[in-house]
């Protein structure tokens, strides 16, 4: 189990390195790299659909094929002039205070523990964008934030998939549309070089796909705090997949945002724990004699 999970955080860190690494270099436009991302993505999962010895059925739902669309090319977008390493940090903080903020909406409660957690990683993040030397572009550090809320949606959509493998597969192919879209729109800008297609179609095809069935594979097996708690090693491993092979600074600023932003989060995934262990104690009492 524990190598399942490290290599599911290492595929959804490399998401970032590949696509930065493809598009710093200029090998690819943004666009090409998301309609290769999704097309590869979709092949790998047909793949493995059709020698899967247990075909469920396959469930469409158009609004499961958008919000996956909204991430990778919004993610694309903002990769043009953010590092690996930030982009990763604002994709993974705006998850999860999505996430949360969902809840809330739909009439979670929010503790003490929970609600400083929440200001401590919003704090993260502004201090991550304040005006600098060292600040992310604005504009694109905006479509990173929008990327990560479509998958915030996606991942809250997911929790009523029956079977991983058989729902990416439909949700990656309805996304192909929306993605070639966009693409049509930028059409005029579109270039493509070998290694831009070898860093795509490894992005879509082991670092999405794979990773995504082997992740709602895990979750089924662990509780969601592990799950929640687990990941955030993925933007710790995008700043250093972006140093080590991107030859990207790893500013001061930078490595505060992010020690902020994933203590802010440990405390919200820690108030979400002891809520649920409160929770487990009220029914068991209430089942006593």
């Amino acid at each position: 189990m524990l190598l399942k999970i490290c290599v599911a955080m290492l595929a959804f860190a490399a998401n970032s390195v590949l696509c930065r690494l493809a598009l710093a270099d200029q090998q690819i436009d943004p666009m090409s790299f998301s309609l290769i991302r999704v097309c590869s993505g979709a092949a790998v999962l047909w793949v493995l659909y059709r020698f899967s010895t247990h075909k469920a059925k396959i469930e469409w739902n158009i609004k499961n094929g958008f919000f996956p669309a909204l991430y990778i090319v919004a993610f694309s977008l903002a990769y043009l002039h953010i590092d690996a390493g930030v982009g990763a940090l604002l994709l993974f903080g705006t998850v999860q205070l999505s996430m949360v903020a969902y809840g809330l909406y739909h009439g979670e409660k929010i503790n003490l523990r929970c609600g400083l957690g929440l200001a401590i990683a919003l704090l993260g993040m502004l201090i991550l964008l304040l005006p600098g030397a060292s600040a992310p572009h604005l504009g694109y550090a905006t479509m990173m934030v929008l990327s990560g809320m479509g998958w915030a949606m996606y991942s809250i959509a997911g929790k009523n998939m029956h079977n991983p493998l058989a729902s990416s597969l439909a949700n990656f192919i309805l996304a192909i549309p929306f993605v070639l879209l966009v693409y049509l729109a930028f059409f005029t800008q579109a270039f493509i070089k070998p290694q831009g297609v070898i860093l795509a179609v490894l992005s879509g095809g082991l670092a999405s796909s794979g990773a995504y069935v082997l992740w709602y594979a895990i979750v089924k097996q662990i509780d969601r705090v592990t799950a929640s708690s687990v990941q955030l090693s993925v933007p710790c491993l995008a700043i250093l997949g972006g140093a080590l092979f991107i030859g990207e600074a790893l500013s001061f600023r930078i490595i505060i945002s992010a020690v902020i932003v994933l203590v802010g989060i440990a405390l919200v995934i820690s108030a979400s724990s002891n809520r649920t262990n409160l929770n487990k104690s009220d029914l068991i009492g209430s089942e006593r004699p």
